[in-house]
């Protein structure tokens, strides 16, 4: 079993994170990671507390109270506008000083944002491709699932 962690970006702090949820239980998403067959459990999910990220600090401590093996970053992070300036600050923090890995995205990106965004700058000159290939490999009709 893996325990997984979520991190929403603050603007989206009301979400009911519908997506997120169908996706972890459906393993699509950032969560076609894992085998189809291995269990995931959610033990921790908060926002990262609004720029410039103030619960990033706090937020990993109480996950690995309860035995996070991994935190997702939401899929909101990356293709809400503008895409969070921090992510890959708040990966390298979350990843060195608590030693959680931290994966980008949980639900697919919904079509209408990913050909929104696919031809903007933002993923390459941030250089997040490497860490996003997985969310856009996910096949289209999937992703309009999640508009």
């Amino acid at each position: 079993m893996k325990k997984i962690g979520i991190i929403i970006c603050g603007r989206y702090q009301s979400c009911s994170s519908g997506k997120c949820f169908r996706s972890l239980k459906e393993h699509q998403g950032g969560f076609a990671l894992y085998p189809k067959e291995e269990k995931l459990e959610l033990v921790g999910y908060t926002y990262c507390g609004g720029c410039p990220g103030g619960n990033i600090e706090y937020a990993p401590a109480e996950m690995k109270k309860n035995g996070v093996d991994i935190i997702h970053f939401a899929t909101g992070m990356i293709v809400g506008y503008p895409p969070c300036p921090n992510i890959k600050r708040f990966k390298e923090f979350i990843e060195k000083y608590y030693e959680i890995p931290v994966v980008f995205g949980t639900h697919p990106i919904p079509l209408k944002y990913f050909n929104a965004h696919k031809n903007l700058s933002f993923w390459d000159s941030m250089g997040m491709k490497e860490h996003i290939r997985h969310l856009l490999e996910e096949k289209r009709e999937t992703m309009k699932l999640y508009d």
